[in-house]
């Protein structure tokens, strides 16, 4: 298993938790059931979506009897992915607390970080999946 794969998964699990920890203290507290922006994403883009990422790279290119296109998109989407999550959800819950023009700009910045990261997602897998275009001859 490739490195990124494996840390896709890795990570997804942890996102499992925070996600857990946060909905109990949403549970427990009026005030934290503003943080549901960050329980949903944690438990979307965090665990759901990583797991199907480390999963996919690991086994679609294997169902299809091919290497991936290229672990270098999927290595910097890992990166990509992670970075833009934690920095959606840091700049979201600041400006839930501390409410400013800047922390919503910064969200929306980060969320299209997280855009990128699946658009190298579908690329990559589109490239692994689909048979190459044979040229007229």
């Amino acid at each position: 298993m490739d490195n990124f794969v494996r840390r896709f998964i890795i990570m997804s699990i942890v996102y499992l938790g925070v996600a857990a920890l946060v909905g109990i203290a949403m549970l427990g507290s009026e005030k934290a059931m503003s943080l549901k922006f960050v329980h949903s994403h944690l438990n979307m883009l965090g665990w759901v979506s990583m797991m199907i990422y480390g999963v996919g790279y690991h086994i679609l290119p294997k169902f299809m009897g091919r290497q991936m296109y290229s672990k270098k998109l999927g290595e910097a989407q890992f990166w990509i992915a992670n970075i833009g999550l934690v920095a959606m959800l840091v700049f979201y819950t600041l400006n839930v607390y501390r409410p400013s023009d800047t922390l919503v700009a910064a969200t929306v910045l980060a969320g299209a970080l997280e855009m990128v990261s699946i658009l190298l997602f579908f690329y990559n897998m589109l490239k692994t999946l689909m048979p190459p275009v044979e040229q007229p001859g």
